[in-house]
């Protein structure tokens, strides 16, 4: 058995160094992947996949359903950690049906919870535009992935809430306090 916990924010909440810190102090039994960056290693291969992608994100879109499920599935498959985590996923309510509908035809991998990294849109922007790590930290990309993020967000609350698994944490404070109350809470579960 996989315990799958996702990690949702706007761009620039810190997710994915949140999680980076979690992996990073128990290796042995927690993996963590990134969408963004299983989607831009994917980008980097070159494969007809890889631009399909890069044609849809750098102009700060989603990728299709399917494609984001088959990658995310496919890092927890190749994982031989009990624990994975998951960062930036899902963005649409299509996305997270997509993975509903993917853990139900597979009960080896249980989602068991969701944490919802808040922070305010001027804190995102700031950590989004002085990243400086490619064409999508631009403000007019910026603009549009926030607003992707933002229109679906309260049905996929509303949907994680009915579950009783979505957790809101604080994403205005220094990270490594972020990360011991998720660490906290995923131990708490496994």
């Amino acid at each position: 058995m996989k315990y799958l916990f996702l990690l949702i924010g706007a761009p620039g909440s810190g997710k994915t160094t949140d999680a980076d810190i979690i992996a990073n102090n128990d290796p042995k039994n927690i993996a963590h992947f990134s969408t963004g960056e299983l989607l831009r290693d994917e980008v980097k291969s070159g494969s007809k996949l890889g631009k399909i992608i890069d044609k849809k994100i750098s102009k700060g879109n989603l990728v299709p359903v399917e494609i984001a499920v088959q990658t995310i599935t496919k890092a927890i498959n190749s994982s031989d950690k009990k624990i994975i985590l998951i960062d930036g996923f899902p963005r649409s309510v299509e996305q997270m049906m997509g993975l509903e509908r993917e853990l139900i035809k597979n009960s080896d991998i249980r989602l068991t919870l969701v944490f919802e990294i808040v922070v305010s849109e001027e804190t995102a922007k700031q950590r989004v535009l002085g990243r400086n790590r490619g064409a999508d930290d631009k403000e007019e990309i910026f603009s549009n992935r926030m607003k992707i993020y933002s229109e679906p967000l309260e049905l996929i609350q509303d949907f994680y809430n009915s579950k009783n698994i979505l957790v809101k944490i604080d994403g205005e404070r220094e990270a490594e306090t972020i990360a011991q109350e998720i660490k906290s809470a995923i131990y708490a579960r496994v």
